[in-house]
């Protein structure tokens, strides 16, 4: 399999179900807590339906046409600040160590860029290593304390990226 076979487009309807699947598959899979994470969020059964405000994008990753992956990027809140955070990026394992995280990741950062956001902001967990080393090698640095109000209080690693 290579970069080529798959596909990363934005969201459909259909892909509800699909995506859903994923996120709480990859928390489960992570040992991550189920309560204040995206693995409770009332969006995570409604992706398609979150990511139809204005600057907002939700973009899948297909292979074969199945969705195997995603990561999306919103106004963080407060919106005051002119930062989006990179939310609910996940990838199944046979989507791993391919370069497709970074492909979402530029995907994602590329259209914030064009909403007019000079940060993005995204919040993980410690022993979610792999993810947080995609994230520096994409230039997100760390930093001491949460920014806006995202109700994931059960993820502590926080990061910013000057866009």
């Amino acid at each position: 399999m290579t970069r080529e076979n798959f596909i990363i487009r934005e969201i459909k309807p259909a892909d509800n179900f699909a995506i859903s699947e994923v996120i709480r598959s990859v928390i489960l899979e992570m040992g991550a807590p189920k309560i204040g994470t995206a693995y409770e969020d009332a969006d995570t059964d409604r992706m398609f339906e979150a990511y139809q405000k204005e600057k907002v994008a939700y973009f899948v990753l297909e292979l074969d046409n199945k969705v195997i992956g995603g990561a999306g990027i919103a106004s963080l809140d407060p919106s005051e600040m002119n930062t989006c955070e990179l939310q609910k990026m996940y990838l199944l394992p046979s989507a791993r160590g391919k370069g497709l995280g970074t492909d979402l990741i530029s995907k994602c950062l590329k259209k914030a860029k064009e909403f007019g956001f000079e940060d993005c902001y995204l919040e993980t967990m410690p022993y979610m290593e792999a993810a947080r080393k995609l994230y520096e090698k994409n230039g997100f640095l760390s930093l001491s304390k949460p920014m806006g109000n995202t109700g994931h209080y059960s993820c502590n690693v926080w990061m910013l990226k000057k866009i």
